[in-house]
């Protein structure tokens, strides 16, 4: 990572507005000694709301299945295959995407699993904190009061979490002041897997992106409709 940044032509450098990255340290410690070391770069660091998505939907889903198990323990198997068969697609959604039908199921599940209830509104009260248009303070403000939210509940599940955004706030914070993620980026590393998969293997850098060139633009050169 290092190495790439100093690549950066000089006359770029200052143009550079926003890093976008993942929590990994290694990232976030060259990202940090590239700004340090050159002045002409001001540019804000911001983690990826992909990626802490990631990372509190985790939490969540070690509750999900914990909570299941419970459930098939003390349910009468009838009951249960009833409340709970096929509800982990259900709960990977998010509530305004289910269908009515759905959504009926899910108050049915909550009513044995109240843990789970409580944490599956926590993490839809986050994912609709970071689709809110709001000003970096503001969406600070939103993420302490949903930390202090999750400590007064006393649910545990995301304690993980908890300790990741505490240590990383001012990065997950910076988001709303651009709202920078790096879709794009992660979108095209899933297309060069694919296209290297398809092909059994690109030995040849230059080989690898005429091939995704021809899959983001050969389709719409040169096929005839």
């Amino acid at each position: 990572m290092s190495a790439f940044l100093l690549t950066i032509p000089q006359r770029l450098r200052a143009t550079i507005h926003t890093f976008c990255s993942d929590m990994w340290a290694g990232y976030l410690g060259a990202i940090a000694d590239f700004i340090a070391a050159d002045p002409d770069v001001t540019a804000q660091v911001v983690i990826d709301r992909f990626h802490v998505a990631q990372t509190y939907r985790a939490d969540f889903d070690q509750l999900r299945k914990k909570e299941l198990r419970r459930l098939k323990k003390e349910l009468a198997a009838e009951t249960y295959k009833e409340v709970a068969h096929g509800m982990h697609w259900v709960l990977r959604h998010n509530h305004a995407n289910l269908s009515a039908e759905n959504k009926v199921r899910l108050r049915r599940l909550f009513q044995h699993a109240p843990r789970l209830h409580r944490a599956y509104t926590l993490r839809e009260e986050l994912t609709a904190i970071f689709n809110m248009d709001l000003t970096r303070t503001a969406g600070r403000r939103r993420l302490e009061k949903w930390m202090a939210k999750v400590t007064r509940c006393g649910l545990t599940c995301f304690d993980r979490f908890l300790k990741t955004l505490s240590n990383h706030l001012d990065e997950i914070a910076n988001y709303f002041e651009r709202r920078a993620n790096s879709g794009f980026v992660e979108g095209i590393n899933n297309k060069l897997k694919t296209i290297t998969r398809r092909s059994y293997g690109l030995k040849r850098v230059d080989s690898l992106f005429r091939r995704l060139w021809l899959d983001l633009h050969g389709y719409r050169r040169f096929i005839v409709k």
